[in-house]
């Protein structure tokens, strides 16, 4: 596959980088969301849509810097208009561009959903042949700033093919296991070519993360478990040291080696519940760098993953702080 280091773009786009480090670097998929703006119907009989940035982690970032961080995501784009669209919506959030890269050949994929309030959200990923966010090549990494990021985050999705697979083990390996190397679950099925292989790629990666973060589908990937303490416990055993279990309507629970917190979950009208898992890690994110205590973390990053839900769309749904600590303040 050909590759593209420099966009014609890129040099007008680009964030400067500084001398200090990020906050929160992320690795992992980008595409361009295109929500219905039309709920309750399939894609067949919708009119309208919205065009929203999105992919996993660079929501994350996204959500990161609505809360004041300095954060950046690694990831690729085609050289094409939505490539270019992707560099100018994350600079305007207020995400670095630095480590977004084209490849030529390659389209920047696009995503659709269905919004059946308040629990289904069919979605579709048009990420064919090959992702351009697959092709992250460990030469290209800059190990420097993924070592002295104060936060750094990756998502299992990342390891469903090489190059990126590859790609993550340096970068981890850099990180040395840094104090919060985090490792979002999120597992999707369609991304890989057995649920075995994903089992045995999550069980390499563990190794490598002080944090773990995931629901109960995507913990019995990770460690065969699906009852939220089993599977707490399960990635404690596996050398991470804080594990962290959503529980959809019943909260969020997580565990270190000498502490159990579970917060119950904040209840709000859901518009759309596919970025709320994002809305959660970039709200986590900021609060572990308070250094606030873990049942504060996570009532934080509930009510934020909540507010987000609540909204139609993902990157540009993401709460202020100022909105979360109001409803944590009442809660």
């Amino acid at each position: 596959m050909s590759r593209s280091i420099a966009q014609p773009w890129k040099q007008a786009l680009t964030n400067s980088m500084t001398s200090s480090p990020f906050d929160v670097i992320t690795i992992g998929r980008v595409g361009v969301d295109l929500y219905p703006l039309q709920d309750g119907v399939g894609l067949e009989n919708v009119l309208t849509f919205g065009k929203f940035l999105g992919g996993s982690a660079t929501n994350v970032a996204c959500a990161v810097a609505k809360h004041g961080l300095k954060s950046a995501v690694i990831t690729r784009t085609g050289n094409d208009p939505f490539g270019k669209y992707i560099h100018e919506e994350l600079i305007r959030l207020g995400v670095s561009d630095i480590f977004v890269s084209g490849v030529e050949g390659l389209k920047t994929p696009i995503v659709f959903c269905e919004i059946f309030p308040p629990d289904n959200f069919p979605i579709y990923f048009y990420r064919e042949p090959k992702a351009p966010d697959l092709e992250i090549y460990p030469n290209e990494l800059d190990l420097q700033a993924i070592s002295s990021a104060r936060i750094y985050w990756s998502t299992v999705t990342g390891l469903c093919q090489e190059p990126s697979r590859e790609s993550h083990h340096v970068a981890w390996k850099a990180r040395n296991r840094k104090e919060h190397t985090i490792l979002d679950l999120d597992y999707r099925a369609m991304f890989w070519e057995s649920s075995s292989l994903a089992k045995a790629e999550v069980a390499k990666a563990l190794g490598n993360v002080t944090i773990a973060i995931g629901n109960k589908e995507e913990c019995e990937i990770a460690v065969g478990e699906t009852d939220p303490h089993r599977a707490a416990d399960a990635l404690l055993d596996r050398g991470v040291e804080i594990a962290v279990v959503k529980m959809g309507p019943n909260g969020v629970l997580a565990k270190t080696r000498n502490e159990t917190v579970e917060v119950a979950p904040y209840k709000i009208n859901v518009v759309n519940g596919l970025g709320a898992g994002d809305s959660f890690g970039g709200a986590f994110c900021f609060a572990l760098l308070q250094g606030w205590d873990l049942k504060k973390i996570l009532q934080f990053s509930n009510i934020a993953g909540a507010i987000t839900a609540g909204r139609r769309e993902c990157s540009t749904a993401m709460p202020t702080t100022a909105e979360v600590l109001e409803i944590l303040k009442l809660a």
